[in-house]
């Protein structure tokens, strides 16, 4: 693991709510090609799906988080604790929410993993969304605990490759509310691949000057 200075340094802020300046694909590309092999390969487990390759319970619904969705038995160490972190956080939310709302439908059998206590914001982010009566409004509330979860696991070094990860886990938040303008976008994203290529030359694929 290195410094990713050059990479993090020209990225552009994201902030909640708003357009993503790029694709979350189009940045897993660029990250990619900037980052050692190891920290790059880790970058296909980057998911808000808190376990990619284990097996759902349930059936996927138009609101993954208030309407059932996948709730998982366990979690597969990725080789990143950011990613684990993160993936922990989220499946303790999902299994609150499944909790929550088959104790509210009365729905027979409930869920069939016990939903963790640990961490502690996302059990109660889970209990505060089902209080909330519009499923937009609701999804947006998750959505905004997931965008504050991201930003604490990340940690204090910013240019680390955490802050990598959690970058491209908020473009796929913020592509859940909106659609990316291919054109204008893939236009955006050449102009600051070559700026983030140009600046990065004499850099080693971990961050160090060679």
């Amino acid at each position: 693991m290195g410094s990713y200075y050059y990479l993090v340094a020209q990225l552009p802020s994201l902030m909640y709510g708003e357009h993503p300046p790029m694709s979350s694909a189009a940045f897993r590309d660029l990250a990619g090609s900037l980052m050692g092999g190891e920290d790059a390969a880790l970058l296909d487990q980057v998911s808000l799906d808190p376990e990619p390759r284990a097996k759902p319970w349930g059936k996927e619904a138009g609101s993954p988080a208030l309407e059932g969705g996948p709730v998982y038995a366990e979690l597969l160490p990725s080789g990143c604790v950011f990613i684990d972190r993160w993936r922990e956080w989220e499946r303790t939310l999902r299994l609150n929410l499944a909790q929550a709302r088959a104790q509210r439908t009365k729905r027979e059998g409930g869920v069939p993993v016990e939903p963790p206590g640990h961490p502690a914001e996302a059990a109660a982010t889970a209990l505060n969304a089902m209080a909330v009566e519009a499923p937009l409004e609701a999804e947006l509330f998750l959505d905004r605990a997931r965008w504050n979860a991201i930003e604490e696991l990340q940690g204090i070094n910013y240019f680390s490759r955490n802050t990598v990860y959690a970058y491209l886990l908020k473009l796929l938040l913020l592509e859940r509310h909106s659609l990316f303008d291919t054109e204008a976008g893939f236009a955006e994203y050449k102009s600051l691949y070559a700026s983030i290529l140009e600046r990065a030359q004499g850099v080693s694929p971990v961050g160090e000057s060679k």
